[in-house]
C-alpha cells in the first residue's frame, strides 16, 4: 500500500509567485511569452511531438542507503517519460546545480543554460517505523515556479511503484490527461522452440520489471484480459484438448472454471462493470457471440449468423460491443448494440480486419489488418471513418489499450527459424514505436487499467 500526501501548496508558499512562460511541445517548438499564469504544457494532440526537455535530478537522502533508493526512483522516473516519446530527459553530467534540500528554491538560471524546461527533484528517507519517505517537486524552469509536489509513504520494498506514481503526476500536470506508468501487463510467454513451445500465462510491470509466471505451462494458454478492477484475469486453457475459460486472482493465485463449453470457445473478455464475461462460442458449426452473468452463470446469445463471429470487446460505457465477422465474405469489423440488436458492418477498406479493441476513452477501435500480404495495426472511428495505420511488420497481432488510450501494445512475429513473438508499442499518432522488454518471448499482451 502506499500513502500519499499534496504538498505542492506548502512548498509554493515558499517560492515567489511569477508569471509563467509555456513552451508547447508540437512538431517543433515554440517559444512564446504567454499571458500571466499560462503554463508549461505539452499539447499531446497536434500529432507528431518534440520531446520536452526535462531535467530530472536524483533524490537526495540522508544516509548512502536513501541515496542509493533515490537514484534508482530517479532511473526509473527517467526511463518512463523517455519511453513515452514526450519528454527528452538530459543527461545528468549536464547538470550545473547540484540539489542538496528539495525545499529550498532552484537556481532557475543554471537550469535554462542547459535548456531545460521543466525540473524534477526529490528527496528519500527511511522513518524511525521502517516505511519508506518519498517525496518530489515538478518546477516549470521558465516560469520559475514549482507545478505540483507529492510525498508517499511506503515499504521500503514498493520503491519502484512509488517511482510509477511520480512518473504518472509528472505526465498528468504536464499533459493534462492520466499517465499509465502505475499498470501492469498480462501476456503469453513462450519458450523452446517453434515445434515444442511451452506457453505460460504471465504478468510484467508496463516497463517489463517484476515478471512473474502465473500458470505452469502443462495447459496451452490463450487470450488473457484483466478485469475493470485490476485484479482478476479471464483466459482461456486447454486441458485435455477441451478448452475452458478461467477467472484467476492475481494475488492469491486463486483461479475459478467459469465455463466448460462444447466446442471451440475463444476470446473471453470482462464487461466494464466486471459483471460478466463475453466470448465467441462455436455450437453447431459456426461461431457465435455470447455473454455469460458471472453470479447467475446464465448464457445469453447475442448472435445469429452462420458465419463466424469472434473477439468481442465492450466499449468503455458498456452500450455497444465491436466484434469480427465473416458475414460479408471476409473478416470485417462489427458493432452493435450490447443486448445483441442494431448490427452494422463499420469496416470497408481493402483486406480483412480482425481483432477489434474499443479504446478507454471510447473514441477509437483499434484492428489488425491484413491486406496484400501486409499485417498492420491501425485505428478508426466507432462508425468507421478516420481509419489510419500506426505500424506494420511480419506479422503483427493482438492489440492492447494503455487505460488513458493514448499507446497500443500489440506482439509482433520475427521471421526465421529461430524466430518468435515479441511485444511492442506505438502511440496513437504511428510515432514512437518500441519494443517492450520481457524476459521470454511474448505474445497476446493485455494492458491492465490503472491499479487502484
Amino acid at each position: 500500500m502506499v500513502e500519499f500526501r499534496n504538498v505542492t501548496t506548502a512548498i509554493r508558499a515558499l517560492v515567489p509567485a511569477r508569471p509563467l512562460m509555456a513552451l508547447v511541445a508540437m512538431i517543433a517548438f515554440v517559444l512564446a511569452a504567454l499571458p500571466a499564469r499560462a503554463e508549461l504544457q505539452i499539447d499531446i494532440g497536434q500529432g507528431n511531438v518534440e520531446p520536452l526537455p526535462i531535467a530530472i535530478t536524483d533524490f537526495v537522502g540522508g544516509t548512502e542507503k536513501d541515496s542509493k533508493v533515490g537514484a534508482d526512483i530517479s532511473s526509473v522516473i527517467t526511463n518512463n517519460l523517455e519511453r513515452s516519446g514526450l519528454f527528452r530527459p538530459l543527461p545528468k553530467a549536464s547538470f550545473i546545480e547540484k540539489i542538496s534540500d528539495i525545499n529550498v528554491q532552484p537556481r532557475f538560471g543554471d537550469w535554462r543554460v542547459i535548456s531545460s524546461q521543466a525540473l524534477v527533484t526529490g528527496q528519500t528517507r527511511l522513518e524511525s517505523d521502517g516505511r519508506l519517505r518519498v517525496e518530489f517537486r515538478l518546477w516549470d524552469v521558465l516560469g520559475e515556479q514549482q507545478m505540483t509536489g507529492l510525498q508517499f509513504f511506503t515499504t521500503p520494498d514498493n520503491w519502484r511503484r512509488v517511482a510509477h506514481l511520480i512518473s504518472d503526476a509528472i505526465y498528468k500536470r504536464l499533459t493534462g490527461e492520466e499517465g499509465y506508468f502505475d499498470t501492469r501487463i498480462v501476456y503469453v510467454s513462450e519458450t523452446g522452440p517453434k515445434n515444442a513451445r511451452v506457453k505460460r500465462l504471465a504478468i510484467m510491470d508496463q516497463d517489463g520489471h517484476n515478471p512473474r509466471m502465473l500458470t505452469n505451462g502443462n495447459d496451452l494458454v490463450l487470450t488473457p484480459r484483466f478485469s475493470p478492477n485490476s485484479q482478476e484475469i479471464t483466459y482461456l486453457a486447454y486441458r485435455n484438448a477441451r478448452p475452458r475459460v478461467y477467472v484467476l486472482d492475481i494475488e492469491t493465485g486463486q483461479q475459478e472454471v467459469v465455463g466448460e463449453f462444447p466446442g471451440m470457445t475463444f476470446a473471453p473478455r470482462f464487461s466494464p462493470d466486471g459483471q460478466k464475461i463475453i466470448m465467441s462460442l462455436q455450437r453447431g458449426g459456426n461461431s457465435d457471440i455470447y455473454t455469460m452473468d458471472l453470479r447467475s452463470r446464465q448464457v445469453t446469445r447475442l448472435t445469429n449468423t452462420a458465419a463466424i463471429d469472434t473477439a468481442p470487446s465492450y466499449s468503455p460505457d458498456g452500450r455497444q460491443i465491436t466484434f469480427e465477422s465473416d458475414r460479408g465474405g471476409s473478416q470485417q469489423v462489427y458493432v452493435m448494440d450490447a443486448d445483441g440488436s442494431n448490427q452494422r458492418r463499420i469496416s470497408f477498406g481493402q483486406g480483412s480486419y480482425a481483432t477489434p479493441v474499443w479504446s478507454p476513452r471510447g473514441d477509437l477501435i483499434a484492428f489488425t489488418k491484413i491486406s496484400g500480404g501486409r499485417f498492420v495495426i491501425g485505428v478508426m472511428r466507432p462508425d468507421g471513418t478516420g481509419e489510419r495505420i500506426l505500424t506494420e511488420g511480419y506479422h503483427n497481432e493482438g492489440p492492447t489499450w494503455a487505460p488513458n488510450g493514448r499507446l497500443l501494445m500489440f506482439f509482433r512475429e520475427t521471421r526465421g527459424a529461430q524466430g518468435g513473438p515479441g511485444l511492442w508499442s506505438v502511440d496513437v499518432t504511428g510515432y514512437n514505436e518500441r519494443p517492450v522488454p520481457a524476459t521470454t518471448m511474448a505474445s497476446d499482451p493485455a494492458w491492465s487499467p490503472r491499479i487502484q
